[in-house]
């Protein structure tokens, strides 16, 4: 139930966001949204959770009948919020980023390798800069870099690059990465430090 509650209130937070209330309110909500998400047994102990907090598939016998279906809603729950505070929304068919939920402190504090797979299925690396952090959408890889200014880059695998002030992607574009083409490697997302929590 706390999942379920988290994303309401997500959703209030980011309504009131875009229709641009009074900034008193918005950060009443975003405040009480954070506090919701602490109250999530992932970010607890074992101790203080009384159990493992984190377990996603539910404890059922492979000769029984689900036994605690609930678990997996939250799961989803849980992937539903994380891409609200990351700012992934859809709109029209286009892949907007605004992550005005975002916490300063989930970017990398120094370098870092990470590991990801392709739609062709290739194991490739990528090396991470500081004040960056990284995530995929349909296995093509978004690089957030913290900056100055709001700007969008979308690499293709045939070296093309586009660049953008607006931090959304065209029709034709997102076509390609919801189908998982394989014709967009990469996108960078360059995020004003200042529009973050």
């Amino acid at each position: 139930m706390v999942s379920k509650l988290h994303l309401a209130v997500q959703e209030a937070c980011l309504k009131a966001i875009e229709q641009q209330k009074n900034p008193t309110i918005v950060n009443r909500l975003t405040a009480h949204y954070y506090e919701i998400g602490t109250g999530i047994g992932i970010h607890k102990s074992p101790a203080v959770y009384g159990a493992f907090p984190t377990d996603p598939y539910s404890h059922t016998p492979m000769h029984r009948g689900a036994q605690q279906p609930g678990m997996t809603g939250q799961v989803k729950e849980d992937i539903l919020v994380r891409f609200g505070e990351l700012g992934v929304f859809m709109k029209h068919g286009k892949l907007h980023f605004h992550p005005y939920l975002l916490e300063k402190n989930l970017f990398l504090a120094q370098e870092k390798t990470i590991e990801y797979v392709t739609v062709q299925n290739e194991h490739k690396q990528m090396v991470l800069q500081p004040n960056s952090l990284c995530f995929t959408i349909c296995q093509v890889v978004v690089v957030y870099k913290l900056s100055n200014i709001e700007k969008l880059e979308v690499a293709f695998s045939d070296g093309r690059i586009t660049s953008s002030d607006f931090l959304s992607i065209d029709l034709a574009t997102s076509q390609q990465i919801f189908n998982r083409s394989g014709a967009v490697a990469q996108i960078t997302v360059s995020v004003p430090e200042i529009s973050l929590k």
